[in-house]
């Protein structure tokens, strides 16, 4: 059976980032923040994404998966249940959905797939429900890949 990975880069930096990537097969990376730019050096997703191309790995960027504002901010917050409703109400949008079904469908390519987003922990983030809809869907397993942090 097949995985689906997910990363946050959060107290990573871009190359151990992408040495987890390289380490666990992954071919493509979907980055589902809702704004794909970082202060963090390397994140930005024109970088991040050439970065990526130069390991072989693929990159697609699905805004639509992104947490809105408000969850941002919970999140900041460190309020994750209110994250995690303001995430699930978001899934329910037009948008959201077709964001999901393009995801689902990269996921059933033939390279590995990993959501990106910047949390350390899954739990703490909205990649978790993301692949979560996805194995639903694909019968994926999720393997969440920890690149060695040595800014935190």
């Amino acid at each position: 059976m097949s995985e689906i990975f997910t990363i946050g880069y959060e107290g990573a930096t871009q190359p151990n980032v992408l040495d987890a990537l390289e380490a666990a097969g992954v071919g493509l990376v979907i980055d589902e923040r809702a704004i794909a730019a970082s202060r963090r050096a390397g994140f930005s997703k024109t970088v991040l994404s050439n970065s990526l191309a130069e390991r072989g790995i693929g990159y697609a960027h699905l805004r639509s998966l992104g947490t809105p504002k408000p969850g941002r901010d919970a999140a900041r917050r460190g309020d994750i249940a209110e994250l995690h409703r303001i995430f699930d109400a978001h899934m329910h949008t037009p948008e959201a959905a077709d964001g999901l079904e393009r995801a689902i469908a990269l996921a059933g390519g033939d390279r590995p797939v990993c959501l990106l987003c910047f949390e350390h922990t899954p739990e703490g983030c909205h990649r978790l429900p993301v692949a979560e809809r996805i194995a639903a869907r694909t019968g994926q397993t999720i393997s969440h890949l920890a690149p060695a942090r040595p800014l935190g």
